[in-house]
């Protein structure tokens, strides 16, 4: 195919990235790279998505990441999975055949080894340079759904469903086929339900995942992973406290020790981001808008220094808010270099094992295969804001009969954004500016 051609099959497919802000695939593609890096390292814990995609559609996957490198002029494609996953190594080995085009990167099993400037470096040996992206050294990364789903576009489907773990305090641990919009309630239904009164669900994990504070609210395209846990569980005790709170308990026993900056994955890659440092400017008084804040500009979100703090603080927290201030505040990150990676930096990763650990969820670590679920959803709420860009306008109105798979939300001409299908055939039932129901016949 042309690189025109993919690329308008990815956007009018809908496609946009699976895992994380939803970013339109398209763009992506138009861009022109050296490599093109599948993203199979699973970085939250308890999820299992990619690796069951990879085991069962291994040969979809291959021709999502083959079209990508097409489309961008890549002459390399390396396929990311942990090591410890030899099935699904062996899956995408066997579809990979005598390709020399493709390869597989065996990761280690530590967090955040799906961070894409981590997975960059140890794939590549380049470091991103500060603020910028995996295409500023030559390489576009994908997660594996969202190669999935570039796979199906080739083959004319639109995105209408999405591929969930549901894990933690449920009766069942699994991974699940559903249609995007049913709710997050039917989804968990599907595990079992909740082993433990009055839950708290971390929508798309334990580490970078928010709390769900409506469990009716809808599926949409980057949906992950729901972690449910007991209400008095550590991390559904620390995801409640305030801001002041957590500010108030950091400025009171941070020891200004270093080490959530030792562990910070993007300060290892030599960026300007110190934790520590920022703990230290808010004990002092300074706003968390003045530029001496501007390191937070660089922090990716992982709180792997909230593991790191030997007290329990969550320096990654306040990192991450003063962050959004200063987004708010429209304050310029001044920090756009080249650097070089600490030397320690190998040494200073978070095994998996003992993250797990710390976070008290050794119990429900096991399994969340891939399973079929004979159960037909009547009804679905499709956001038409589903990805990074401008929201989607609805083009059906109410008592019109859609098939699935037809467009119901276009993005508006010239501006980012994909369009969004229907997931099941039914009846619009309501229309408004942010959402579209659809009721089966």
């Amino acid at each position: 195919m042309v690189k025109d051609k993919i690329i308008d099959l990815i956007k009018e497919a809908g496609v946009v990235g699976a895992g994380g802000a939803g970013f339109p695939t398209h763009v992506k593609a138009a861009s022109e790279a050296e490599v093109v890096i599948a993203n199979g390292a699973e970085c939250e814990p308890l999820t299992h998505v990619d690796k069951e995609l990879i085991i069962t559609q291994a040969p979809t996957v291959l021709a999502g990441l083959k079209s990508l490198m097409e489309s961008t002029g890549a002459k390399r494609g390396v396929v990311g999975i942990k090591g410890k996953y030899t099935q699904a190594i062996n899956a995408m080995r066997a579809a990979i055949g005598s390709d020399p085009a493709v390869t597989v990167a065996e990761l280690g099993n530590f967090y955040p080894a799906g961070d894409e400037q981590v997975l960059v470096y140890d794939v590549m040996g380049k470091v991103v340079p500060e603020a910028g992206l995996p295409i500023n050294v030559g390489a576009v990364v994908q997660n594996i759904e969202t190669l999935y789903n570039i796979g199906l576009a080739l083959q004319g489907q639109p995105v209408t469903a999405k591929y969930i773990t549901v894990s933690g305090d449920v009766p069942r641990p699994l991974t699940v086929k559903v249609p995007l919009g049913i709710s997050l309630r039917e989804v968990i239904d599907l595990a079992g339900g909740f082993r433990t009164p009055n839950p708290t669900i971390l929508n798309g994990g334990a580490m970078m995942g928010h709390i769900v504070e409506d469990l009716d609210a809808p599926v949409t395209k980057t949906t992950k992973l729901l972690l449910v846990l007991p209400y008095e569980h550590q991390l559904s005790v620390k995801r409640r406290r305030t801001r002041k709170e957590i500010e108030l308990h950091a400025i009171a026993a941070c020891d200004q020790c270093y080490m959530c900056t030792d562990y910070c994955p993007r300060h290892a890659q030599g960026h300007a981001i110190q934790p520590h440092k920022l703990i230290l400017l808010l004990a002092s008084g300074v706003a968390v808008t003045d530029a001496q804040m501007a390191g937070a500009l660089l922090c990716c979100e992982c709180r792997t220094c909230n593991y790191a703090c030997p007290v329990h603080l969550s320096p990654g927290d306040i990192a991450l808010t003063i962050k959004r201030d200063l987004v708010k505040a429209r304050v310029d990150n001044p920090y756009h270099r080249q650097t070089k990676p600490d030397p320690y930096r190998d040494y200073r990763r978070v095994p998996m094992n003992r993250l797990i650990s710390r976070l008290d969820l050794a119990r429900y670590d096991v399994p969340a295969p891939l399973t079929d679920v004979p159960v037909t959803f009547r009804r679905v709420t499709l956001n038409l804001r589903q990805h990074i860009g401008a929201a989607c306008q609805p083009v059906v109105k109410v008592g019109d009969r859609v098939s699935m798979g037809e467009v119901v939300g276009q993005v508006p001409a010239k501006a980012l954004g994909v369009p969004i299908h229907a997931s099941i055939a039914g009846v619009v039932r309501q229309v408004t500016a942010d959402a579209v129901v659809i009721e089966a016949d």
